[in-house]
This record gives C-alpha cells, sequence and structure tokens, in this order.
C-alpha cells in the first residue's frame, strides 16, 4: 500500500524553506493558505468562490479541454495513442467556470478544465489578495479550475507549490527512479506538457502493467482540502485527482534556490537532453553506449568529484561557472551543430 506524503503544519515561512523546500522530499503543508480571501469564499460555497472569481476575470481567454462522459474526467490519449481522448478551446475564465458548475450538477456528463492559465493574465488582483508567503513575487501563480478531473502520472522540470482552493485533490507520488515500473507513454507526443504513465490508477491492468504494483509498493499519497498545499520536487511524478464537482488549484513552478527564484520554463530543459540522447546515443553500439556513460557521470553528474578542479579558473570554459553570456554561447552552438 502506497504511505502517507509527510505533513507539516504550524511552520512559518523560514522553517518551511529549511526544513521542506530545501530537501527532495515530497511535503504537505497544511493549511499554508488557510487565510486567502479566495480559501474563505470556496469553504463559505461553490456559488461564493465562483462570484468571487467572476468579479476578477479580465475576460481574456484561457485554455480548457473537454473529456467526453465515457472517459470519467480522466485526460488521456485515443484508443490507439495516435491523438488524445479531449478538445482543447479558448475561452474566458468565466465561461469554464459556468461549464463547471453545469455538468457538476450530473453524475454522467462531460468534464471541462481550465490546464495552468496565468493567474495574472486572466485574474488580475487575485495574487495581490492570495499571496504565496514562501516565495518571491516573480513566480507567477498559475490556476487550475474545473469539475472532476484525472490528470496521469507525470513530472515537472521544476519544483512546485500547489494550493488547494475549493474542493479536494488526491496526489499520489513516486520518486523518480520508479519511471520503469510507471509505463510510461510516448516521449514525443503527450497530453501534458512531459510524458505520462499509461496506467490507469482506477483500474490497474496487472496483466498488461505488472510492475506497477512494485511503484505502488514505494508510491505516496496524500488528500489536500481547501487551504493546504503540496511541496512536489522537480522530477517526482505525481498522479492528481480533483475529486469534487467544483474544483480550483493555484500553483507556483520555480527554478533555482529559495533565496533566488527564477519563476517560468527553463530555457533549457533535461528533457530536451534526453530526446537528443536517443537520437544520438542509443543507437550506438553497447561498448560506446557504456564509454558515453562514463563520460557523462565525469562531467555532468561529478561522480568522481569537480572535472575541472586542475585547471586554472580562467580556463576551464564550459566546465566553469555557467554564466548567461555562456550559456547563450552553448545554446548558439548547439543550435548549429543541430542544424547540420
Amino acid at each position: 500500500m502506497p504511505q502517507p506524503i509527510a505533513e507539516f503544519s504550524g511552520l512559518d515561512a523560514e522553517a518551511i524553506r529549511r526544513t521542506v523546500l530545501s530537501s527532495y522530499r515530497p511535503a504537505i503543508l497544511r493549511g499554508l493558505v488557510a487565510d486567502w480571501p479566495a480559501v474563505q469564499h470556496a469553504r463559505e460555497s461553490t456559488s461564493a468562490i465562483a462570484s468571487y472569481l467572476a468579479g476578477l476575470d479580465s475576460g481574456r481567454d484561457v485554455d480548457a479541454v473537454l473529456t467526453p462522459p465515457e472517459a470519467k474526467g480522466r485526460i488521456f490519449y485515443n484508443a490507439d495513442l495516435s491523438g488524445f481522448n479531449f478538445l482543447r478551446n479558448r475561452l474566458p475564465l468565466t465561461r469554464v467556470i459556468e461549464q463547471a458548475l453545469r455538468y457538476g450538477a450530473f453524475e454522467s456528463a462531460p468534464a471541462v478544465a481550465v490546464q495552468s492559465s496565468l493567474i495574472d493574465e486572466c485574474l488580475p488582483g487575485f495574487a495581490a489578495a492570495n499571496q504565496m508567503p514562501l516565495l518571491d513575487d516573480a513566480v507567477r501563480p498559475r490556476i487550475w479550475l474545473g469539475t472532476a478531473i484525472t490528470t496521469p502520472a507525470h513530472f515537472d522540470e521544476s519544483d512546485n507549490i500547489a494550493c488547494v482552493v475549493a474542493g479536494r485533490r488526491r496526489f499520489t507520488l513516486f520518486a523518480p527512479e520508479q519511471v520503469a515500473n510507471l509505463y510510461v507513454g510516448p516521449l514525443d507526443r503527450t497530453p501534458t506538457a512531459t510524458p505520462i504513465s499509461l496506467v490507469d490508477f482506477a483500474a490497474p491492468d496487472a496483466a498488461h502493467h505488472p510492475r506497477f504494483a512494485q511503484a505502488l509498493e514505494h508510491a505516496e499519497i496524500g488528500e489536500l482540502e481547501p487551504g493546504d498545499a503540496i511541496f512536489i520536487p522537480t522530477l517526482w511524478w505525481h498522479h492528481v485527482e480533483s475529486l469534487a464537482p467544483f474544483n480550483m488549484l493555484v500553483n507556483y513552478w520555480w527554478n533555482g534556490s529559495i533565496g533566488a527564484v527564477a519563476s517560468g520554463a527553463r530555457a533549457d530543459s533535461g528533457l530536451d537532453s534526453l530526446l537528443h540522447g536517443l537520437l544520438s546515443l542509443r543507437p550506438l553500439p553497447p561498448e560506446q553506449r557504456a564509454a558515453w556513460r562514463a563520460l557523462f557521470d565525469h562531467y555532468v553528474f561529478a561522480q568522481g568529484g569537480d572535472a575541472a578542479e586542475h585547471l586554472p579558473p580562467d580556463r576551464r570554459g564550459v566546465l566553469g561557472e555557467m554564466t548567461p553570456e555562456l550559456a547563450q554561447q552553448v545554446r548558439a552552438f548547439l543550435m548549429k551543430r543541430l542544424q547540420r
């Protein structure tokens, strides 16, 4: 059986940064944003939070997905993995809220959800009234809102704090080394921003996915109520179920240390490097792949220590400090090579 995710409550911001965000372990932060006006409205009623959001809506279109009733809210592929089981649309947030309230009243209905829309664009004023105490203002919050939706297990390339505003959410987490037991789908065609597990957590198929039982033995699970938050470290797999007829979550992605946060998506993606490795390294004979593994272990993963310690500091090149200027030169160099 999955183990419960570690929980913390009553810690001040500095203690959370020191004991939770500096670790590479997930954690539930009970009541972290319980004082948000949005949370107070959600606890009052669904209509209260809907009215609160409608009053902030800029009218700007957001990305929304719509799944058919038979999908039961699970965002996924179609039967042969050639496409997806949902439609995409762009419309104002208030329109999505109206759809969510309408569909949520039926046991069998389409599912609709806003996925990862920037709050400062669709709900200006929300962030100022509902402040995240742990992160720099440079980290732009995003909204996830809709009916009961399930996002299959996937990872993000940034650290993540997700705050439940309305409804309930169940998170099932797996450490990165469980990847072989999660039966991940195509890397280059995904219904989410990163690859997803093909396992149906509601009805696992032991014949097709026998190792998933091993993944569950190492899983961590927890349910969040309005006002609770969860910290998900970079590259941890997370399966997310919104459980109520109407749900809202606000999340924050960031890269770098908590004291010097860089917000937004990474300019340089590890997933891009993985895809390039599949292109350039996987076709090689086993002996050459092993040789390249030794080079990566030495230069990238620093298993033997600092690979440049024997070089003068001003002669270390790409092995030294990766300044923004040097990073741009490396990107330009790689672009030229890839275009050949």
